[in-house]
């Protein structure tokens, strides 16, 4: 199996109808990218839930260690870890009943898709959602 990101369609679809990210290696540096996307991604109007067990909270919202620890329901789980960690995050992901497993811009791993191939889930992979949500809402 080859990925393929789906159509502009189904990320513009994605994006339209979440509400909730659960943001996987946020950070709580304001300089950081995960810190700066997350935040643009409040200011439209999403509720961001951060998932890092190197941090006590984000912007005041307490972070958990890892997705399976989440207990509000998530819409997209957008994902800034290395690739090489997507495998494992992609077995989690699998058992979490999320609409997208969205990966970050340089951030891809075949398996990692076709782990998630199984699921319902919209698998979108080496995107930023900033950029997707600025084309495409």
């Amino acid at each position: 199996m080859t990925f393929q990101n789906p159509s502009k369609e189904t990320i513009q679809s994605v994006l339209k109808d979440s509400k909730t990210i659960a943001v996987v290696g946020l950070s709580d540096k304001p300089h950081r990218t995960s810190y700066q996307i997350s935040e643009a991604m409040k200011q439209a109007g999403y509720h961001i839930i951060p998932v890092n067990p190197t941090i006590d909270d984000w912007q005041g919202i307490a972070a958990y260690d890892s997705l399976s620890d989440v207990k509000e329901k998530i819409d997209i789980i957008n994902v800034f870890r290395r690739s090489e960690f997507l495998p494992e995050l992609a077995n989690e992901a699998a058992q979490i009943d999320a609409k997208s497993f969205w990966t970050q811009q340089g951030v891809y791993d075949e398996s990692a898709a076709e782990t998630l191939a199984e699921t319902d889930q919209v698998v979108i992979m080496d995107v930023c959602i900033k950029v997707a949500h600025a084309l495409y809402i």
